[in-house]
């Protein structure tokens, strides 16, 4: 069974000094780039924003980052501007090793819409051929890693198991932002109550978390 790493948005933005700082985010790039050798297929997933995307609280006047709107029908968390396409911050992180990486997936490109899951946009209007590239590849199994662990993280290996790989979050390999000190917990039991079975980096290149 071929086995694939998804790395979700390990860019630049979204690390300590970002627009979108995720508490720690850098730690993960180092266990990301331990574990990529266990697996036959690595991908990684970005935030790819035009610079009006409506996900910024910027283009919302008498808003701020945090509120929740309505957007094309959707609840919409206003995010401080981030991930604009072709920034620098919306590069994957510097110290990634990229060229283990055998296909980028970028989400959020459409400006009505957010894309938390690497799969869809939030509302499963549109696909990112995620799916369909595991599924060409005969990947059957996925891990899944990265920025951060209560939003993308979450909706990514969600959408994995709905697509029906067998999945697993790689623990140490993620960070949460935590707005809530519940979040991550909460995020951590959502996802084991949908089938995603939780690892860590030890256990995949011990071979325990074998399928």
């Amino acid at each position: 069974m071929r086995r694939a790493l998804i790395v979700v948005d390990v860019q630049n933005d979204f690390l300590p000094g970002g627009a979108l700082p995720v508490p720690q985010g850098r730690e993960v790039i180092s266990v990301v780039n331990r574990i990529m050798g266990a697996f036959e297929c690595v991908v990684a997933t970005q935030d790819w924003h035009p610079a009006d995307h409506l996900s910024f609280a910027s283009q919302h006047p008498g808003h701020r980052e945090g509120e929740r709107v309505a957007v094309d029908g959707l609840e919409q968390i206003l995010w401080p501007d981030h991930c604009v396409q072709g920034s620098p911050g919306a590069e994957l992180a510097d110290g990634l090793e990229t060229e283990r990486i055998t296909r980028r997936f970028r989400k959020g490109t459409d400006r009505e819409v957010d894309s938390y899951s690497g799969f869809f946009d939030n509302g499963h209007r549109h696909a990112t051929g995620l799916d369909a590239y595991l599924k060409s590849s005969n990947v059957r199994a996925t891990y899944v890693a990265g920025l951060a662990t209560e939003y993308c993280v979450k909706y990514t290996a969600l959408d994995a198991v709905r697509m029906g790989f067998r999945t697993w979050l790689v623990a140490d390999a993620c960070r949460a932002i935590n707005q809530s000190p519940e979040d991550e917990r909460r995020a951590l039991g959502e996802l084991r109550d949908c089938g995603v079975q939780v690892t860590t980096s030890a256990s995949i290149l011990s071979g325990i978390a074998a399928d």
